[in-house]
């Protein structure tokens, strides 16, 4: 009997020596800690490298539109408020552009490169306009109560953000004596017409991009 009990505890013995050394070899890894090779979350701990990769993979970010310059010459665009979606007409249809007040006969410069589509005048409505589309066809600007176009601006003509296109009037539905340029924008489908496209507010485009030259 007393040689099967000290079989018995050596047994035990060396069972019990054998787990304490896995315990020492076995590295037991807790959410949130590190392990080598591993990326430093925000937070101090570790991320998995699945979770790295994801966190380098560039993520496709939102349109933020076309980066414009101030189209009326000497106007501060921080001096200025939104009015899309104001009331006009006497309540009868609300604003989608962007009204810029100036003294008659202010020099109106493109607000981005593009290709002057149309020419037109309405008399009804904006008077003396301007459409110029953008040179990935997908905005339309458009530029109305103008005063008259500058030297050399017609229909297919080619211009550069900050070119002189035309001047500052009243003409349309403005009224006699206020004189300011109405800019609108207008996101374009494919094979939209000039007429065409769905008007988007300018100012936070024009508060985001580049001032007046």
């Amino acid at each position: 009997m007393s040689v099967l009990r000290v079989t018995i505890w050596t047994l035990i013995g060396v069972l019990i020596a054998a787990m304490a050394f896995l315990a020492a070899t076995i590295r037991v890894v807790e959410p949130g800690r590190a392990v080598a090779g591993n990326a430093t979350r925000q937070d101090g701990a570790r991320a998995p490298l699945v979770e790295r990769a994801l966190a380098t993979t560039p993520r496709p970010q939102a349109d933020p539109g076309p980066a414009l310059t101030m189209p009326v010459v000497g106007a501060d665009i921080t001096r200025l408020r939104s009015n899309w979606g104001d009331a006009r007409g006497g309540g009868t249809r609300v604003h989608q552009g962007f009204d810029i007040m100036a003294p008659g006969g202010t020099q109106v410069v493109a607000a981005a490169d593009g290709t002057v589509e149309k020419l037109y005048y309405s008399n009804g409505g904006g008077g003396i306009t301007l459409y110029e589309r953008s040179d990935d066809g997908r905005w339309m600007y458009y530029y109305a109560h103008l005063g008259g176009y500058a030297p050399g601006v017609e229909q297919g003509r080619r211009v550069r953000a900050g070119d002189p296109i035309a001047y500052v009037g009243d003409t349309g539905n403005a009224g006699p004596g206020n004189y300011h340029l109405h800019f609108g924008i207008a996101t374009m489908a494919p094979g939209e017409r000039w007429w065409q496209g769905t008007p988007i507010d300018p100012y936070p485009l024009l508060a985001a991009g580049r001032q007046g030259r």
